[in-house]
This record gives C-alpha cells, structure tokens and sequence, in this order.
C-alpha cells in the first residue's frame, strides 16, 4: 500500500505543476501582420540595391574591358604602321617605339600607360611610362614585382589581384628584331575608385532603405491597426458576451472582407439572441403556466379522503389538468421549433384542396355554421401540414368565441402576389385595444370569451405565418365578428419577391 501511494504523489505534483503553468504568450496578428511586411520589405530593398550594385560593378567591368581593347588595338596599329619622326622611317628599335607612342597618348585618370623592355641577366624589364600622377596607393610603374609578373604572362590581358588594390591590364608584346620579343605595352586600369562608386550607391540605397523600412513600420502598424481594428472588437465583443447580455454590436464600416466579417458576426449574434431570448422565453412560460395546474393536482391530492366519490372527482379533475399540461408542453415546443430553419418545409401546394380540406377538418370541431366561402384555384409554394394546422387553430379559436348555430366562413383568395387563407367568425369580435395583445403567448383579448386554452394558439398561427416569410393578420368581419387571416407569398416563401 505504501509503494502505491508513493506512485501517485509526483503524478499530482505534475498536475499541479502543469495547472499553474503561465499559458504560451502570443504573437497578436498586428505585429505578425507587421513582421511579414518588414521581411518582404527588406528582401525586396536588399534584392533592389544588391542587384543595382551589381548592374553598377557589370558596367564597369564592360567599359575597363572596352577600354583596355581599344588602347592594345591602337598600339597594335602603331606597330604596323608607325613612323619614326626623327628618320622617317619604320621603327627599329622597341625602346623607340613605345617613347613615341607613349608621347602621344592621354590617359584616363586611373588609367596607366607603361612600355616594358626586356633586360638581360635575368633582371626584370626595364619601364617607360608617362611621367603622372595617379590617385591610387600603389601605381603599377612603381610596382616592380607586378610588372614582371604582367611582363612574364603568357596572357594578353588579364586582373591582378593587390593587398593595394585590384589591376585590370592588357598586354600587347613588341618584335622588332626578329621573332625575339624584346618588349611589350601595358595598358593598366586601377578600378577601385569606380567599384567604391558602385559600392556608395549600395550604401545609399541601404540607408534609404532602412529610412524606408521605418517609415513603413509606422505606417504599417496604423494601417494594419486600422484593418484589424473590427476584427479586435469582435474579440472584444465575445470576450464581454454573457448569456444575460447579448445586445452589443460591432460597428460595421467599409465594404472589404473585415466588414464582411463584422457584419457576419453581428448577424451571429443576432441569431444567438433570438435563441437565448427564446429559450429564457420558453422557460418563464412554461414556468409561469405550468405552475398552476401542478399546484391544483398537488392540492386535490393532499385532500384528497377516502370517500370513493371524492376519490372520483379529485382524479377526474388530476386527468383534466395533467392533459392541460400536456397539450401546453406540445404547444411551448412547437413554438420552441419554430426558431429552427426546418421548421417550415414548402412543396407545391393546390389551394382549392387544401382549402377543402380545412373545411372538412374543421366541420367536426363544433356545432356551427359551417361554410366554405370561396377557394382560389391556384398552386403555392407552401408548408402543407404547417397551414393546416394554423388554419383549424384558427377554425378552434373561432369555436370557442362563437355559440353553436352562429355563422364560421373558411375561404381562400389570391390577391397581387400573394395568397389569403381566412377563417371569418360572427361572434363579439376583438377590441381595439387587444389586436397585438392577442398573438403573444399566454395572452387573451378582454373582449373574447375565455376559453380553455392556455393563450398559445394564436402564437403557433403567427409562428407559422412568419415561418413563411408571410403574416397573419386581424379584420373586423362584415356584420360582427373577427377574420383572421394568414397572408403569405404566392410562389415566393422565402422573401425573394416583394413580402404580402
């Protein structure tokens, strides 16, 4: 026993420890929203100003090239077809030739010009340069390692890679005596300062970018605050919504997918309110009349003696209030289903046999004068079953506020778009006063004689009626009385055409 007990000890601690836990902190849509806009902003800014560095770096390499060609071609033509201007004649001496043509030439700023000649004894080339200066740390002339390197290239051109900066050089050999080369040009090009150029306007776009990224990061967190402000008030609103309290609402602003979703979530709440209000109602009506006959069973039994007699009457009157009950429970949950979508299935209705058919229901309901005034002979789109049992509610209302003999009409008409189904009385009709009171549960008229419903007939008739998307509505009858009528759209049940 005791090693079981043991067992479950770290069990409890774990739950514990696990109930106390501090729930994961979360990342609110804003700033998600905002972080995604950052990142696709930089990617894109970064992408902009590298590829601009790179376009940038590409020209440069395309004019150093075109450059370094266009100088090795003119020296190339100088060879073949320079004149010496001290004899007039073809040159015959390299040393000559390249102190000539380097007099003539003009170099670029990071340009170099340098003839090299051969020396014997292993010793590097001798140099003949145009005397200038150039904004670089270490100018090729001065480097005589680089220029023997270039000097012993089998390459024509080529980049020389510097602690002191990159060279790009091109090199065209010289002959003169023989097949012996005895010399050679070099045209140098120092791209640093071009490739710092590129390298600034990289730097500048960075730093517009950031100022970019800034300004969108403030813009962007009011816009996003703006977009996102609905949806936080929805969250907002289900957070506070209580079953006692369902009447706030968003305010719906704009035409975009976030008003959509606040007008969706006010139609839900709409929808739970009526829900909610018809349970609570359910339940205080059921409640409220209820409550009596259960009180006069429980009474009658507690007196209830031995005398058979009495036993009798007290279970006569037990049976009595118990199928009171019943019928209130039958009737409180019809109009409970009421609220439900598939309360009301319509199908192609014939009018003058459904008419027909009330009438004939109808005639056993009581000793009166039953007559079938007029049926319209047309087809509707109806509830079938649910009218006729708002038609014979109204047929039973009738009986009860008229004396046997006296005069019920049933009929139905067609009338503009929609259809009327009546059931016209000549009993003491309705008051003024009670023409709204008299179609809420558990209500009576003043005027009418009191029967012994519990007040939800009326409020089933006008549960089906407004199930059609149509009404039922109350006229005074020709001669005294009430006609109550339930107006509903002909081929349109559901309010897509104009409503009766």
């Amino acid at each position: 026993m005791t090693t079981g007990v043991r067992g479950t000890m770290p069990a409890k601690a774990t739950t514990a420890d696990a109930a106390t836990e501090p729930a994961p902190r979360r990342v609110s849509a804003r700033v998600r929203i905002l972080l995604w806009l950052l990142l696709v902003m930089a990617v894109a800014l970064a992408s902009v100003a590298a590829t601009t560095r790179s376009i940038l770096l590409r020209d440069v390499d395309q004019r150093v090239a075109k450059l370094l060609s266009q100088e090795a071609n003119e020296f190339s033509n100088f060879v073949s077809q320079g004149i010496d201007p001290n004899t007039g004649k073809r040159f015959t001496d390299t040393t000559r030739l390249l102190e000539v043509f380097l007099e003539r030439q003009y170099a670029d700023p990071d340009e170099e010009l340098i003839g090299l000649i051969a020396r014997d004894g292993g010793q590097g080339p001798a140099k003949r340069w145009q005397p200038r200066t150039i904004d670089v740390t270490l100018p090729l002339h001065e480097d005589p390692a680089a220029r023997r390197q270039i000097f012993d290239s089998s390459e024509t051109s080529g980049t020389l890679h510097r602690p002191t900066g990159e060279i790009r050089w091109a090199k065209v050999e010289v002959g003169l005596k023989g097949s012996v080369t005895d010399g050679a040009f070099v045209v140098a090009f120092h791209p640093g300062a071009e490739q710092e150029k590129a390298d600034m306007v990289f730097r500048v776009l960075l730093a517009i970018s950031g100022v970019a990224l800034l300004m969108t990061t403030g813009i962007g967190w009011v816009v996003a605050g703006r977009i996102l402000k609905p949806v936080r008030l929805v969250r907002t609103a289900a957070a506070q919504l209580t079953e006692q309290d369902l009447t706030r609402r968003i305010p719906v602003q704009g035409k975009d997918d976030v008003a959509a979703l606040a007008e969706t979530f006010n139609g839900m709440l709409d929808r739970l309110e009526r829900a909610f209000a018809a349970q609570r109602q359910f339940v205080d009506d059921a409640g409220h009349e209820l409550r009596t006959p259960i009180t006069i069973v429980r009474g009658h039994l507690e007196v209830m003696g031995d005398d058979p007699a009495e036993r009798e009457e007290t279970m006569r009157i037990v049976t009595d209030e118990l199928d009171r009950m019943s019928r209130i429970v039958e009737d409180l949950l019809l109009l409970a289903k009421a609220e439900r979508p598939d309360f009301i299935t319509p199908g192609p209705v014939q009018l003058a046999e459904l008419t027909a058919d009330v009438y004939v229901k109808a005639r056993t309901l009581g000793d009166r004068d039953w007559v079938l005034a007029e049926v319209a002979d047309c087809e509707a789109e109806l509830d079938e079953q649910r009218v006729t049992q708002a038609m014979v509610q109204l047929a039973q209302n009738a009986v009860q506020h008229t004396v046997p003999g006296q005069t019920i009409r049933i009929g139905s008409r067609t009338k503009g778009p929609r259809v009327e189904l009546y059931v016209a009385d000549s009993g003491r009709g309705v008051h003024p006063g009670d023409t709204e009171l008299i179609f809420e549960r558990f209500r009576r008229g003043t005027a009418r004689t009191r029967g012994s419903g519990a007040g939800l007939g009326l409020s089933i008739v006008k549960a089906i009626a407004e199930g059609h998307r149509g009404r039922v509505l109350l006229r005074r009858t020709d001669g005294g009385g009430a006609t109550f009528v339930l107006a509903l759209a002909l081929n349109d049940p559901y309010g897509k055409g104009s409503s009766p």
